[in-house]
């Protein structure tokens, strides 16, 4: 069965980044009728927080990326100190006693000598003698991970084949001085127990793949299939961590006011070069996902395209599936008034703004120059009653361009202004439908008396 996972650690809230992954590891389970599993990453005591736990929870179940199955690696310690048993029992992982600083000096020696910064294995020389001296003197070992000789090679699905030379890393730490396991070590052994057959990640975790392609060999598990993709940028190619915190799942729906499958829609084809679309559902967005539609090159992300988004999805909405949040900010609002702004609104906030103008009777001023014209205007309005479904704005137009000889922008702007204050907005047939003759009359009576 098709397995994957989103693993995110609780030192934080959710951010654009982390919902990228969780989202394509979700839309892959979906396409292939699959499970999603989320995993709690918080072998980290220190750092890892009970509210921000809870936040990863509430962000996804807000965003519609509902899991299938959940665990927490603080649980599973018992399993994690089996396996370390084992590969020290075999001779993977050894133990290493330099201090940050001796490790430190090390490295400069190696970059003076123009030589690969990469651990030099000198604890391997340790006898057992040496290695029980050091203990009883009352050192602490970090554990490192032996890697094995010749290359490390992997398929992955978005970046094709990658190759990387075991000389230039160094056997990674997997468990340090306090006891405390790394990323590294648990993460393997967790994908290899939950059957985790494919592994969608950021491009930042390559190197971390080579070594656990080691682990997966070694602790005898099926090798997993990977997925790089490219981390995302802002829109002047710079990482996105220096404005991160208004790019959280709060941050982007409850503070900036987008939808949540607003936010999905776009990062499912961020870094394709598939059409943005709307779509209301993660279901929807899985029918033509493929993880061969993502490049390996940088990915810009850009607000302003995902507002675009935004603004399409609102225009689908009928008005039962918006009523309960619509009456929230607008009280009076109806169906015929959100059939009238829904294709004029960006963020479902913009609604309040369009209340003022259409639910209430702002007092809206005529520019001097188009007193005379809006007196006419105000004279030839035939008679019709609110959302009669006539074709008024025409006739009235007409009539009025006879009468005035203006024509095009001279003509409709003056009365868009007169009614709504604004210059852009609803077709000015759907307003004038909606206001209804006795209420256009009494605006513009309002701004002629406001401008004498």
């Amino acid at each position: 069965m098709v397995t994957l996972r989103f693993a995110p650690s609780p030192t934080g809230r959710l951010h654009v980044g982390n919902i990228r992954t969780a989202l394509l590891n979700k839309l892959f389970a979906l396409k292939h009728g699959g499970a999603f599993i989320l995993r709690i990453d918080d072998t980290d005591a220190e750092r890892s927080n009970a509210e921000f736990e809870a936040g990863i929870f509430a962000d996804l179940e807000r965003l519609g990326l509902r899991h299938d199955e959940t665990f927490k690696q603080s649980e599973r310690y018992d399993r994690y100190n089996a396996v370390r048993d084992l590969l020290i029992t075999q001779g993977c992982l050894y133990p290493c006693f330099e201090t940050p600083e001796e490790l430190e000096l090390k490295r400069k020696r190696q970059l003076a000598k123009r030589q690969p910064p990469v651990y030099d294995r000198a604890a391997l020389e340790l006898s057992d003698e040496e290695i029980q001296a050091l203990i009883d003197a009352g050192k602490k070992p970090h554990w490192r991970f032996l890697l094995p000789e010749g290359e490390i090679a992997f398929q992955d699905q978005i970046k094709g084949e990658v190759k990387i030379n075991p000389a230039t890393l160094s056997d990674p730490v997997l468990i340090r001085e306090d006891g405390a396991y790394l990323y590294t070590l648990c993460s393997v052994i967790d994908d290899g127990d939950y059957a985790v057959t494919h592994i969608i990640r950021g491009e930042d975790h390559i190197t971390n793949t080579a070594v656990q392609v080691c682990l997966f060999e070694t602790l005898g598990f099926p090798m997993p299939k990977f997925a790089h993709h490219s981390l995302l940028t802002d829109e002047n190619g710079e990482k996105l961590s220096k404005r991160i915190g208004s790019l959280t799942v709060r941050g982007m729906t409850e503070e900036e006011g987008f939808e949540p499958a607003a936010i999905l829609s776009y990062l499912a084809r961020l870094g394709t070069s598939q059409p943005l679309e709307a779509k209301a559902t993660v279901e929807e967005l899985a029918q033509d996902f493929d993880i061969k539609h993502f490049s390996g090159s940088a990915v810009r992300f850009t607000p302003a395209e995902m507002l675009s988004v935004n603004r399409h999805l609102l225009a689908q909405k009928e008005f039962p599936e918006i009523e309960e949040r619509l009456k929230i900010l607008a009280p009076q609002a109806d169906a015929a008034f959100w059939n009238v702004v829904r294709r004029n609104i960006t963020l479902m906030k913009d609604v309040v703004e369009w209340a003022k103008i259409l639910l209430s009777e702002p007092a809206l001023i005529v520019d001097p120059e188009d007193r005379d014209f809006i007196v006419t205007a105000a004279a030839c309005l035939p008679e019709f009653a609110p959302q009669s479904g006539g074709n008024v704005w025409s006739e009235w137009t007409q009539t009025l361009k006879e009468q005035s000889g203006r024509k095009g922008k001279s003509l409709f702007m003056p009365l868009r202004k007169a009614l709504t204050g604004e210059e852009h907005g609803p077709e000015m047939a759907v307003i004038t439908d909606y206001l209804g003759s006795e209420r256009i009359k009494a605006r513009l009576q309002k701004a002629l008396a406001i401008t004498g």
